[in-house]
C-alpha cells in the first residue's frame, strides 16, 4: 500500500521547497438555479454565497505548507484589487511570499459560477507581465534558491516564467532537485530539469499521439535523453500515473474513490512529490504518496489541499 511509508511531521517540517510560477486568485460564486433566462437559453443563477481561494502556483505552495513543510513562493502579479486580495489570503497561510508587482499587469482571476453542485461557467481575467519585472524576479530567485532543498516551477503559461531556462540551470548547477509542471509544446525551455509532470493531453502536444504503451515508452525515453530530464511523471487521471526514469517505468494505479472535482489535482500531485523529495525520499518512494494525495484531493470541491493526517491515514 502507498501509505505504508510514513514520514513524521517533524521530518516534513524540515523540508524546504521554493515554488516559482504564476499565482492566481480563484473565485467561486454559488447560487440557486430555478429558471431559464427569457433573454437567451441559459440558466439564471441567483448568487447566494461567494468564496475565494488561492490558485495555481500559490495553491501548489499552499499544498506544501498544509502537509507541514516549508514553502516559499516567488511570483509576479498586478497592483489591483485581486492582487491585494490574493496577498491577504496568502498571508493567512505559512507560505513565505515574494511577490513582484506591475501596475500594467492584470492579476489572473478565475471566476467559477456554481449551480446545483455543478460548474456552469468559468470567466478568466488576465494579461502578460512586463519583461522588465520578470528580470527583477530572476535576481530575487538567485537569493532564494540556495535556501531550499527543491525548486518547483509551476508553469501556467501566463508569462511569469520567461527566464525559466536560466533559473533551471542555476538550481541544477547548485545540486538542487528541480521539478516542473509544464505548459505548452516547448519543453526545450525545461532542459536539464530533474522531473517534469505533464498530464496526457500536455504530453501529447509534445510527443504526438501514441499508439500503445510500447510506443509511449519509446517516445518518452527518447525525449528524456534529448532534453536530459532525469525522469518524467505522466499523470493519467483514472489510470493513475506512470514514472519514466533510468530504471524503466513505474506505474501506480489510481486510488479508487468517487471523483468530485479534478480542479487543482495536478497542483497537489507535484506539491506532494516535491515535499517528499525535500524530506529525503527517493523519487520512486515519493510517487505512490503523490498519487495517493491526488486521489484524496479529487474527492474535494475546487482547489483543495491534503494534510498529513489524511495522506498517512492507516488503511
Amino acid at each position: 500500500m502507498a501509505n505504508q511509508l510514513t514520514l513524521s511531521p517533524e521530518k516534513l517540517a524540515q523540508a524546504r521547497v521554493l515554488v516559482v510560477g504564476d499565482a492566481m486568485l480563484d473565485r467561486y460564486w454559488y447560487g440557486a438555479v430555478d429558471r431559464i433566462s427569457p433573454e437567451a437559453p441559459v440558466p439564471v443563477v441567483r448568487i447566494t454565497r461567494t468564496e475565494e481561494r488561492i490558485g495555481a502556483a500559490a495553491n501548489v505552495a499552499y499544498n506544501i505548507v498544509t502537509l507541514g513543510a516549508q514553502a516559499s513562493l516567488l511570483s509576479v502579479m498586478g497592483d489591483d484589487e485581486a492582487s491585494h486580495r490574493l496577498e491577504e489570503l496568502v498571508a493567512q497561510t505559512r507560505i513565505s511570499a515574494h511577490f513582484g508587482r506591475d501596475s500594467k499587469l492584470k492579476t489572473t482571476v478565475k471566476l467559477r459560477v456554481i449551480g446545483r453542485q455543478q460548474q456552469l461557467l468559468r470567466v478568466d481575467f488576465e494579461n502578460k507581465p512586463e519583461s522588465e519585472l520578470l528580470a527583477s524576479q530572476s535576481a530575487v530567485f538567485e537569493t532564494l534558491y540556495p535556501l531550499h532543498d527543491v525548486v518547483l516551477f509551476s508553469d501556467y503559461g501566463k508569462g511569469g516564467l520567461a527566464h525559466i531556462v536560466r533559473m533551471v540551470t542555476q538550481a541544477r548547477d547548485a545540486g538542487l532537485t528541480v521539478l516542473v509542471d509544464p505548459k505548452g509544446s516547448d519543453y526545450e525551455r525545461y532542459r536539464n530539469a530533474s522531473v517534469i509532470t505533464p498530464n496526457r493531453s500536455e504530453l501529447e502536444q509534445v510527443i504526438g499521439a501514441w499508439h500503445d504503451e510500447s510506443d509511449l515508452r519509446a517516445r518518452v525515453h527518447e525525449m528524456r535523453r534529448a532534453l536530459q530530464f532525469q525522469a518524467l511523471l505522466l499523470t493519467r487521471s483514472e489510470e493513475g500515473m506512470t514514472l519514466f526514469d533510468d530504471e524503466g517505468e513505474l506505474h501506480v494505479p489510481a486510488v479508487a474513490r468517487e471523483v468530485f472535482d479534478v480542479t487543482g489535482a495536478g497542483d497537489t500531485v507535484i506539491a506532494t512529490l516535491a515535499t517528499m523529495l525535500a524530506a529525503g525520499l527517493s523519487l520512486r518512494q515519493a510517487v505512490p504518496i503523490a498519487n495517493r494525495a491526488g486521489g484524496i484531493v479529487v474527492g474535494k470541491f475546487g482547489t483543495a489541499t491534503v494534510n498529513h493526517a489524511e495522506l498517512f491515514a492507516p488503511g
